[in-house]
């Protein structure tokens, strides 16, 4: 009896937990459904949102490449001479101007082969003048036949010869006038300077392999970059109407924790005869006036090649539109703040900007940020009046709109 009444408890006891745990109020499974229910934009609150409007305007037409900056002139300084160094006139590694010397060289064997040929000269013009006076009287003893005919052109033939000695005198000399100038060596361009290869008291040797210095010009300069071979006829079609400018953007040294460029801007002045049939890109060279020396030989940089501009395009910001397996998207906010999912067409890419061939118009509000939590049709609101007024802007690398992308 004791038995069944202790069952009886038992029972009793587990009806009242069970009847507790589906209490109003209590019912997890419900908890749970809300949760779900109430997430942004499934039934609950709008979705926050960032957004920007289409706009039309003037967009440049551009070709992106990466070139390579070389001097415009580079030479090579060598002695059209042989002799010892005896001074340098200047600092390796700066600039200097055209006709400005460089280097000199003894110059004493030069002059004397030059006293050489001055003092072989006047010997030669006195033994001339001495053979023109006996040529003269030797005339006059051969018109009454008192000397052979045969003696008389002897002497005609050696004044010749004394005239043409004369003429190697005086190229002798010329020859010595020129070596002298050739040990003062002055820059033939004006340009900056390399590493010397050579010191005072070496012995230089006349068009020896190794330079003394290298002269290159960089202001201006060249960039030198190649573009596909199927850019060549508009490349020509412009560059007839006007020269082509081109801009050559490298890392700004001076904010090494900042992603920024320094930009030069130049002309096109050079398009290759032929395409490379191993790439299918045609060679163009760029002119900058480099003035502010930004542009060092060797360095690569990355080019824009600007082609025309186009005045009327439909253009938004690069983070508006997304991918799918269906093509490339955006999000439209609608006038009652929902979102239209449109497919567009993507003419070309220009720095963080996009121009929208078709799909939107000129006015229409895009999504830039926030997309992952948005379906067709969901209602949205400006992320700024969601988090307390917080600044729009671009979407970082972290953002989930980022991340999407």
């Amino acid at each position: 009896m004791q038995k069944c009444a202790l069952n009886v408890a038992v029972l009793l006891a587990l009806s009242l937990a069970v009847a507790s745990c589906s209490a109003p109020g209590t019912d997890t499974g419900s908890a749970a459904a809300g949760g779900r229910g109430g997430r942004a934009g499934r039934g609950g609150g709008p979705v926050p949102v960032v957004t920007a409007t289409a706009v039309r305007k003037a967009m440049p037409v551009t070709v992106p490449a990466v070139g390579v900056t070389e001097a415009m002139s580079s030479v090579d300084i060598r002695s059209q001479v042989t002799g010892q160094l005896t001074a340098i006139h200047f600092t390796e590694g700066r600039d200097v101007q055209q006709g400005e010397p460089l280097f000199t060289l003894d110059s004493r064997q030069s002059r004397t082969a030059m006293l050489q040929a001055q003092a072989a000269l006047a010997r030669d013009t006195a033994t001339l003048k001495n053979l023109v006076s006996q040529q003269a009287r030797n005339e006059t003893l051969f018109q009454r036949g008192l000397i052979s005919k045969d003696q008389f052109e002897s002497q005609r033939a050696t004044v010749e010869a004394l005239n043409a000695t004369i003429e190697a005198d005086k190229a002798a000399i010329e020859t010595a006038r020129v070596n002298t100038a050739y040990t003062e060596i002055a820059a033939p361009i004006g340009g900056r300077t390399g590493a010397l290869g050579v010191h005072i008291g070496d012995l230089i040797r006349a068009n020896d392999t190794t330079p003394l210095v290298v002269i290159k010009q960089i202001a201006p300069i060249y960039v030198t970059f190649s573009v596909p071979g199927r850019f060549l006829r508009d490349i020509q079609r412009y560059q007839a109407k006007a020269p082509l400018s081109v801009v050559a953007a490298l890392p700004d040294s001076a904010k090494p924790d900042v992603s920024s460029t320094v930009a030069a801007t130049g002309t096109v002045t050079f398009i290759d005869n032929t395409v490379d049939a191993s790439t299918g890109t045609i060679r163009l060279k760029g002119t900058f006036a480099n003035a502010d020396r930004q542009l060092w030989p060797g360095s690569f940089v990355r080019v824009t090649l600007n082609l025309t501009t186009s005045s009327d395009a439909i253009v938004v910001p690069a983070t508006a539109v997304q991918a799918s397996q269906d093509g490339q998207f955006v999000y439209v906010v609608k006038a009652d703040k929902t979102v239209d999912l449109r497919k567009v067409t993507v003419a070309r890419q220009q720095g963080d900007e996009v121009v929208i061939a078709e799909g939107i118009a000129a006015g229409d509000v895009v999504v830039i940020d926030g997309h992952l939590r948005l379906t067709p049709g969901a209602r949205v609101m400006e992320a700024g009046a969601a988090q307390g007024g917080a600044s729009r802007g671009p979407r970082g690398a972290g953002s989930p709109a980022g991340r999407n992308r």
